[in-house]
C-alpha cells in the first residue's frame, strides 16, 4: 500500500513527465546556434598537438584501424609501442612505420583479453621508453551468428574480455602515467553502442559498454587526462572480412567466414576505407575532440534511435533479416557492399569495396 509520501513522488514525477520535455526542447532550440558557434570557433582557434617524439601505445595494432593509425602516428614523428596478439604480422607494420618516419618502434606481443597482458603492454611501453603519451585503445573481436545459436556463454565470454575488460584494464595501468606526461586516451567505440546490428548481441553490448566506462570515466577525469572516443561504421578491417567469433568459440574462416559476413549485413552500407578512417581518428584526438562518428553521416541514426525507434528497427530489420527486401537490393544497386573474400584476403585481413 503506497504512503502519502510515495503518493507525492509519483505525483512529481509526474509533473516532470509532462513539463520536462517542453523545457529541454526550448533548451535545445536555445543553446544549440550558441554551442554550434563555439565549436566552430574552438576548432579555428585550437592548435592540433604535435606528436614529435610523443609515445603512442596502440593495441590490436597488427592489421585494420589500428594498423593504419600506427601509420599515421608515424607521419606526425611520434615513437611507437605496438600491441597485438600476432607478432609477425605486427613487426611487418613495424617495419612500414620505421619506413613512414617513425625512428623508435617497439612491439608487444600480447592477449588484451588478459588482465596480466594489459599490464605488460603498459609496462614494457613505460620500460623501454620511461613514458606514455597517449593512449589508443582499439583492440577487438566481433561475432556474427544469432544469439539463440549460442549454448555455452563461456564460447563467447572472449568478445567482452578483449572489447571491454582489455579497455578498462589498460587504461588502469596507463592512467598514472598519462596524468604525469599530461596524456590523452583515444578509445575505438563503435556506432554499434547505439545502433544495434542484428547476430552482433554480444558484440553491440559489449560497445555499448565501452561508451558508457568512457563517458563516465570523462567526467570523473575532467580535463587531466582528455578522452577522444571515436565511432567506426562499416569500415574494411578483419571484421568485414567476416573474421569472427562463432558458437563454438573459435573464429570463422573460409565458406563459413563468407557466409557469416552476408547474414551480419556487411556490405549494406557503403564500406569506409580504413586509411580516411585512422586520418580523422587521428586528428580527432589531436584536436581533443569529445566524440566522432565516422562517417559522420551515421550519427543521424542517434536521433532516430531516440525519437522513432520503431522506425530505425523496421530499417535495420529489413538490412540485415537476410531476406532480399527492397531497401536491400536497392542498397546494392548503389554499389554498396562487399565481394566474397578470397583466402589470401582472410591472410592479409583486407576488406574492399564489391566492385574492386
Amino acid at each position: 500500500m503506497e504512503t502519502l509520501k510515495d503518493t507525492m513522488l509519483v505525483g512529481l514525477n509526474g509533473v516532470l513527465e509532462l513539463i520536462w520535455p517542453l523545457i529541454m526542447l526550448v533548451t535545445l532550440v536555445t543553446t544549440y546556434p550558441v554551442l554550434a558557434l563555439w565549436r566552430v570557433l574552438r576548432r579555428l582557434f585550437t592548435f592540433p598537438l604535435s606528436m614529435q617524439d610523443k609515445v603512442v601505445l596502440i593495441t590490436g595494432a597488427s592489421s585494420g584501424i589500428g594498423e593504419h593509425i600506427a601509420y599515421e602516428y608515424s607521419r606526425l614523428g611520434a615513437l611507437l609501442a605496438l600491441v597485438a596478439r600476432r607478432g609477425e604480422q605486427l613487426e611487418a607494420v613495424a617495419q612500414k612505420c620505421r619506413g613512414f618516419g617513425c625512428k623508435d618502434v617497439l612491439t608487444i606481443q600480447s592477449d588484451m583479453g588478459d588482465e596480466e597482458g594489459c599490464k605488460k603492454a603498459v609496462d614494457e611501453t613505460v620500460q623501454h621508453f620511461q613514458r606514455l603519451d597517449t593512449l589508443v585503445l582499439n583492440a577487438g573481436l566481433i561475432q556474427i551468428f544469432p544469439f539463440e545459436e549460442l549454448e555455452d556463454t563461456q564460447k563467447v565470454r572472449s568478445i567482452m574480455d578483449v572489447n571491454f575488460w582489455g579497455y578498462v584494464n589498460t587504461t588502469k595501468f596507463a592512467l598514472p602515467h598519462l596524468r604525469r606526461s599530461g596524456g590523452q586516451l583515444v578509445v575505438n567505440d563503435s556506432v554499434a553502442s547505439y545502433l544495434p546490428q542484428l547476430k552482433n548481441t554480444i558484440y553491440n553490448a559489449s560497445k555499448a559498454a565501452v561508451s558508457a566506462f568512457f563517458e563516465t570515466l570523462r567526467l570523473e577525469l575532467g580535463s587531466d587526462v582528455p578522452i577522444t572516443l571515436f565511432l567506426p561504421g562499416v569500415v574494411k578491417s578483419d571484421m568485414t572480412d567476416g573474421k569472427a567469433v562463432q558458437p563454438s568459440g573459435e573464429f570463422a574462416t573460409g565458406d563459413t567466414a563468407v557466409r557469416r559476413r552476408g547474414e551480419a549485413g556487411f556490405g549494406l552500407f557503403p564500406v569506409f576505407p580504413t586509411p580516411a578512417l585512422a586520418r580523422r581518428a587521428v586528428a580527432a584526438a589531436r584536436y581533443r575532440l569529445q566524440r566522432v562518428v565516422i562517417p559522420s553521416w551515421y550519427s543521424l541514426m542517434f536521433y532516430i534511435q531516440a525519437f522513432e525507434p520503431e522506425l530505425l528497427q523496421l530499417q535495420l530489420w529489413s538490412q540485415f533479416s537476410g531476406k532480399n527486401s527492397p531497401v536491400k537490393k536497392t542498397t546494392e544497386m548503389l554499389g554498396g557492399g562487399l565481394k566474397a573474400p578470397k583466402d589470401f584476403n582472410f591472410k592479409e585481413g583486407r576488406g574492399y569495396k564489391k566492385e574492386e
